[in-house]
């Protein structure tokens, strides 16, 4: 007799191995998590060796099935060696196509700040709608289909800043900063005699995360909750530090990302908490604010976002019911 599917038991499970790597950072895993079971594409962004790369490397292996790979944005790099191209055969006589490295389950761009504007729009097609165009002929990609892109936001010479039209593809963008102390060491003793992500093994199949995606569509967010989630991004739209506000790309968004944490969490309707719990990462790059320098942005507009999630009437546990 079949088990059930359970989107919380998946969830624990993907966490729980990822945690194996990753030490004291399960909030940063189970938002990664809601990115995958979402559908959407994570932005990574903290200074080096604060384990951006391992994260999706311990991901591509807890799941299944799941081809992985990596490409190291650089300034030189060009579309098409990002989605491959079409190639002459002498003996056929014939263009055969190759694929590029954008042909996988989970492509991880490293430093994608470093890459011309020209190569990150490359990125735009496949994000959005799963496929790529290469010499007038679209080609589907696998699915799942997940982008994880690093950058540091320190360092800026040489670098070619996302515009907002990137950053509104990405699904969340998280920091992972530095480990408290006692996580440190626990990392420090996993790595002592060998990497733990060689030991990995799979914890969910492809199928299981492709049904968790069906699942999270199912969870029920009621009128109340996504009058709570318009008010938020309307607020974001007349918010007097606020430039530039929230694309309906981004309500979506919330409501999707409100509905996994829901998921997740073992209930099958969101409340208001799970909206909370996730707007910040999920609204604050896609937002332009007044007066803030270009390195502390990010920061800046997490402090708007929290200041206006206080402002926001929360709607009450009737509401939500009734």
């Amino acid at each position: 007799m079949n088990t059930p599917f359970s989107l919380q038991s998946a969830a624990d499970r993907l966490i729980a191995s990822v945690g194996q790597v990753i030490k004291g950072k399960d909030d940063v895993i189970r938002k990664t998590a809601v990115c995958l079971f979402c559908g959407g594409h994570i932005l990574l962004e903290d200074v080096p060796g604060t384990g951006k790369t391992t994260l999706a490397k311990a991901l591509s292996r807890s799941i299944d099935g799941m081809a992985f790979t990596r490409v190291q944005f650089t300034p030189d790099l060009l579309p098409g060696d990002l989605t491959g191209g079409n190639i002459y055969n002498q003996k056929t006589q014939e263009f055969t196509f190759r694929p590029g490295p954008m042909f996988t389950n989970i492509l991880l761009a490293d430093e994608i700040n470093r890459a011309t504007p020209r190569t990150q729009s490359s990125l735009l097609e496949c994000m959005e709608e799963g496929q790529v165009t290469v010499d007038g002929e679209t080609r589907r990609l696998e699915q799942p289909f997940f982008v994880v892109a690093t950058q540091n936001p320190v360092e800026i010479q040489g670098t070619f800043p996302l515009p907002e039209a990137q950053l509104d593809r990405f699904f969340m963008r998280l920091a992972m900063g530095y480990p408290q102390k006692e996580s440190e060491r626990q990392m420090l003793n996993a790595f002592v005699r060998e990497n733990p992500l060689d030991s990995l093994e799979p914890v969910m199949s492809r199928e299981e995360l492709l049904g968790g995606r069906r699942q999270v569509r199912e969870i029920r967010a009621g009128e109340a909750v996504q009058d709570y989630i318009l008010a938020i991004v309307e607020a974001t739209r007349s918010h007097e530090k606020i430039r530039l506000g929230v694309s309906p790309r981004g309500s979506l968004a919330l409501l999707r990302a409100s509905q996994a944490w829901a998921g997740i969490s073992g209930r099958d309707y969101v409340i208001p908490d799970d909206v909370k719990a996730v707007c910040c990462d999920v609204l604050s790059h896609r937002l332009l604010c007044r007066g803030s320098h270009l390195s502390q942005g990010p920061q800046f507009a997490r402090e708007v976002l929290t200041e206006l999630l206080q402002q926001v009437p929360v709607p009450t546990e009737a509401e939500i019911s009734g």
